[in-house]
């Protein structure tokens, strides 16, 4: 074991550097890269902004405050990364933050859903004769015999209980630097079961597209980062002094958020910078409204006829 010791620089068992550790031991090229990671994260947070200014403008409370929480999780997320980037003995606070939020942005998407189709209300409405796919991964997707449930108020109540646990649970517990994976899938589930039965319904807001930057922003900060910790721990990512091979591993997987995130951020304004409109859940609403004017004043359609 002491020989094992000998052979290994002390400063790969150590704590994460300090910034200045860092800064002396970049060179012209970690310069540039550390620059360029740090532009792309300002113009996230620009862009983040700009569409903030959009969305209080054009959209009705309560919608804009869940639209904004989602748009956030790319370029919030991103800067915890740079910031764990800069300064590596903050990346735990980095990363309580990141999982904090986007835990919230989960239940959010889920209640941007239902307003989307009007609200609750409306989308009782228009499901009261339908059933819904529960069946879903990544939770029940081994239970395909799960049966159809109706759509209840209870239902909805449940799948939004499912998703605000989780909110309130994960910060609690990344204090402790617990991951709650069997809650996140629960959630994910949640959300995932109501997308299923929406998605051809609010196919005209590009409700899909917005559902995948969704999960790619889960994907990149919660497996991708877990899969590449796992990789350090086990020394696959080899020490570099001052870095550990996890820390190195952690300024690793820094770095490909910050680039994956500032492409989803530009995807993301592309999607959530439109007209908001309510959406028509029944098709043939509009035929309906024609032919109740029409009996109401049916002396003024023939004359137009005549």
């Amino acid at each position: 074991m002491d020989d094992l010791n000998g052979t290994i620089d002390p400063r790969c068992l150590g704590d994460r550097p300090l910034t200045t550790e860092v800064i002396n031991y970049l060179s012209v090229f970690g310069i540039t890269l550390y620059t360029i990671l740090t532009f792309m994260t300002l113009v996230s947070i620009i862009v983040f902004l700009e569409m903030c200014a959009y969305i209080y403008k054009k959209v009705p409370y309560p919608k804009k405050t869940n639209i904004i929480w989602i748009i956030g999780a790319a370029p919030i997320i991103s800067t915890m990364c740079c910031l764990g980037l800069w300064i590596p003995r903050a990346t735990m606070f980095a990363d309580m933050t990141s999982n904090s939020y986007f835990a919230i942005v989960i239940y959010k998407f889920l209640i941007l859903l239902f307003e989307e189709c009007g609200g609750e209300e409306a989308f009782l409405r228009y499901s009261e004769k339908k059933t819904i796919k529960v069946s879903t991964g990544p939770c029940c997707c081994c239970c395909p015999c799960l049966p159809p449930v109706s759509i209840t108020r209870r239902l909805l109540f449940l799948l939004k209980l499912g998703s605000l646990q989780y909110a309130i649970l994960r910060p609690v517990f990344s204090i402790f630097s617990v991951a709650l994976w069997a809650n996140g899938n629960f959630d994910i589930s949640t959300v995932r079961i109501m997308f299923m039965h929406v998605r051809n319904t609010l196919h005209s807001i590009k409700i899909m597209s917005k559902y995948a930057m969704y999960q790619l922003v889960f994907v990149l900060s919660q497996l991708q980062a877990a899969i590449i910790n796992i990789l350090a721990v086990n020394g696959v990512v080899a020490c570099s002094p001052p870095f550990s091979s996890i820390a190195r591993g952690s300024t690793f997987s820094q770095q490909l958020m910050i680039v994956e995130l500032f492409v989803i951020t530009v995807v993301t304004r592309m999607l959530y910078r439109r007209t908001y409109e309510q959406v028509n859940l029944d098709p043939h609403e509009n035929d309906n409204e024609m032919n109740a004017k029409i009996s109401l004043c049916p002396n003024s359609v023939e004359e137009h006829t005549a």
